[in-house]
């Protein structure tokens, strides 16, 4: 039995859905913790592309208990969503293979209203870059204690009365404040009611379940959304998401202590990209970006926006390390290197003739940040068919060497391609004695 938590070492889309896919085989409970459908897992299996948004990558196995935590905000009809789409290529999602936390919160149309509404209303160089799906307003309403959980919609007449209160205060700020259409009770009322009867079935004490599991000696895999630099608390604030990314975030967000988190695993593309808004130190601007952005296929699998691309920020990787308490690296996108005959990896930071290790606390110090960079030879070689290390050119493997020293951890996982049969799986953590 062990419990693995899988998280994002940069700013996101580093390919946690194919690894979590992967060690789901040797899994037999995944949780999703945190974040909502502004995150999107990219899998390839026998050819077909699955994206999902809410449902834990797990769930195309078909055995697998898949659980998403109270750490998540859900949006009922997203997630609807997605069981009809997999119900349309022949799986039928079940309430044994899909359980929902009923301390789970829910996205109500008007928090995606007040997402769109902010976000116009800010001037340009001071927006975050939000995928406008109302993640933050939910989590915002999580905090002052006015949000409504599952557990809330389940009761028709608390749910009534919740609603009503929300509105109150939201339509004002729509009417008032942003100029925009308010938004009927009743109309929100009777489509939710609806959602309720749908999703009642999964609906469960999930830290239960998860417990249960563990006690019979079950391994669990939990499953992070979006990544370190993207942590409300640790990230590049403003430029952050609403939710702790970091692996602490599996505990909070599902009900589980943190002395029963066995391994974590950091997952960091042999590059970095980015999304929407906010610092960048390595960013490229060249023929190289370019070159990363059109080979690694670089949009965002929820917005469909290009991401921006740069060499390999160590500084970022150590910082996720440190943050997360990361036990092995999985690397990904190694093949997206071949071609490019001379390397970088930045190993620290200039801001205004002072040297940072790690990153700045002052968003101003983070924007000023110039990469140092230690050179590396690249190579030629198509690497997409490789089997195992020893299969890669020696300039492939010096690189992943390089990655190694600078996150002083080990590599556990080396993918080079889109399709499951593209990874090398070094050290297994369901495996370990």
């Amino acid at each position: 039995m062990a419990t693995t938590v899988v998280i994002g070492t940069q700013w996101g889309d580093e390919g946690k859905g194919k690894i979590v896919d992967l060690l789901t085989g040797y899994a037999d409970v995944i949780v999703r913790f945190q974040g909502g459908n502004n995150a999107g897992h990219t899998l390839v299996v026998d050819g077909k592309k699955f994206i999902f948004h809410l449902i834990p990558s797990g769930i195309l196995y078909g055995n697998k208990l898949c659980v998403i935590g109270n750490g998540v905000v859900l949006d009922p009809a997203v997630l609807l969503e997605e069981m009809d789409d997999l119900a349309a290529n022949g799986m039928t999602i079940s309430p044994e293979l899909l359980k929902i936390s009923l301390n789970t919160h829910l996205i109500m149309p008007y928090h995606k209203a007040m997402d769109h509404a902010r976000e116009a209303a800010k001037s340009e160089g001071k927006k975050i870059g939000t995928t406008g799906r109302g993640i933050g307003p939910c989590y915002e309403d999580k905090i002052v204690r006015n949000g409504i959980k599952i557990a809330d919609l389940l009761d028709p007449e608390l749910f009534r009365d919740k609603l009503e209160e929300n509105l109150k205060y939201k339509n004002f700020l729509f009417k008032e404040l942003f100029n925009t259409d308010t938004i009927s009770v009743d109309e929100v009322y009777g489509q939710y009611q609806e959602y309720a009867e749908k999703l009642a079935p999964f609906a469960t004490n999930v830290s239960v379940i998860i417990d249960d599991a563990r006690k019979a000696d079950k391994n669990i895999l939990f499953e992070g959304a979006q990544g370190t630099q993207l942590d409300i608390d640790h990230g590049t604030y403003p430029f952050v998401t609403s939710s702790n990314t970091i692996a602490g975030g599996a505990c909070c967000g599902s009900g589980i202590g943190p002395s029963k988190i066995d391994c974590t695993l950091g997952i960091c593309k042999a590059y970095t990209t980015r999304v929407g808004e906010g610092p960048f130190p390595t960013e490229l601007f060249d023929e190289t970006g370019d070159q990363l952005q059109k080979q690694g296929v670089e949009f965002g699998a929820t917005t469909g926006r290009k991401r921006r691309c740069g060499w390999l920020d160590g500084v970022v990787l150590q910082e996720a390390v440190r943050l997360n308490g990361l036990d092995g690296l999985v690397v990904t996108k190694l093949d997206v290197m071949s071609g490019i005959s001379n390397l970088k990896i930045c190993t620290s930071y200039d801001v205004n003739g002072r040297t940072f290790k790690c990153m700045p606390s002052n968003i101003r110090q983070t924007q000023a940040a110039k990469p140092v960079y230690m050179d590396i030879d690249g190579w030629d070689e198509d690497i997409t068919g490789a089997k195992s290390i020893d299969d890669l050119p020696v300039k492939a493997r010096n690189y992943l060497k390089a990655m190694e020293e600078i996150a002083g951890i080990p590599i556990s996982v080396v993918s080079v391609g889109p399709g499951r049969e593209q990874t090398m799986l070094i050290n297994n953590p369901f495996e370990k004695g």
